[in-house]
């Protein structure tokens, strides 16, 4: 358990965007684009277990202090340093040998390495740089998507990029406002920088372009004749998921997208149904 814990192998729902360009491009049935997500899945799984790692190490001391992250594995002692540097050997192994025997190695592993320098730089430094740290926290979203195009060949279209885009500015921008709300600048430098008001308004904001970007694009598809018009009713769904994130990270969270997702079998229920409806509209 303790190396889940230090893997954050609950973080690889996020990998989830690797399959969305294969899904909204009418293609899950393909068994070798299936196939081929679902190693991309398990080399940005690895890969980001590797910057958690590394994160953690550099953290250390201060994690210690934080009452919460002070129960990580690394910070309670229950991994020593060492052990940890082997783990993140061992990973970048497994990651190179999926993409040099399995996956197309350019471009797609391109994109794995900017998620990796990207992430390595935030988490030694760039995470206490204002505007900058949600930009990359927005990258690693906007990544997967791209890194899953990229290994299956899928050509995206730019509104459902853009939709992307914005949904996770939302997502960055909500984690720093709670973490602001929770703990101020104690155990985030980059906290003092920022002020409720400014990330509530453009949290806002993000929140607003994202439908607006899904909405062009369901319409764009039917206009296309590329899915039927009941595409259109996926939109209220996706509003309902949106007010009930929105519900959720106003009440007593750190505002991260997965504990949020986790903790809230309702919202967790919602995403399935909207999932089964686009299913049935894509493939039906």
């Amino acid at each position: 358990m303790k190396w889940l814990k230090l893997t954050r192998v609950h973080h690889y729902i996020k990998n989830i965007l690797i399959f969305f360009p294969m899904f909204f491009n009418g293609s899950i049935f393909d068994f070798e684009l299936l196939k081929v997500s679902f190693l991309g899945f398990l080399a940005f799984g690895f890969t980001s277990s590797i910057i958690y790692i590394i994160n953690d190490l550099h953290d250390l001391e201060k994690d210690k202090k934080h009452p919460t992250k002070c129960k990580r594995p690394l910070a309670a002692g229950q991994i020593k340093k060492n052990q940890a540097v082997y783990m993140i050997l061992g990973l970048i192994t497994v990651t190179l040998f999926i993409h040099i025997y399995y996956i197309e190695l350019i471009p797609s592993a391109s994109w794995l390495l900017l998620y990796f320098v990207l992430n390595l730089l935030y988490s030694l430094k760039l995470k206490n740089v204002p505007i900058i740290d949600i930009a990359i926290l927005v990258s690693g979203f906007l990544i997967r998507v791209l890194y899953g195009a990229a290994i299956t060949g899928v050509v995206l279209s730019n509104w459902l990029i853009l939709t992307v885009m914005s949904v996770s500015f939302y997502l960055a921008l909500g984690k720093r406002r709670n973490e602001y709300q929770d703990h101020g600048e104690e155990t985030r430098e980059v906290l003092k920088y920022y002020n409720y008001e400014f990330l509530d308004k453009n949290m806002t904001v993000s929140l607003a372009l994202s439908d607006i970007f899904y909405s062009l694009w369901s319409v764009n598809m039917i206009d296309k004749g590329k899915y039927s018009s009941f595409l259109i009713w996926t939109i209220p769904l996706i509003l309902l998921i949106q007010m009930k994130y929105s519900l959720n990270i106003e009440g007593n969270s750190d505002g991260d997208p997965v504990e949020v997702l986790f903790r809230d079998k309702v919202l967790i229920s919602m995403v399935i149904v909207f999932f089964l409806f686009m299913f049935v509209v894509l493939y039906g």
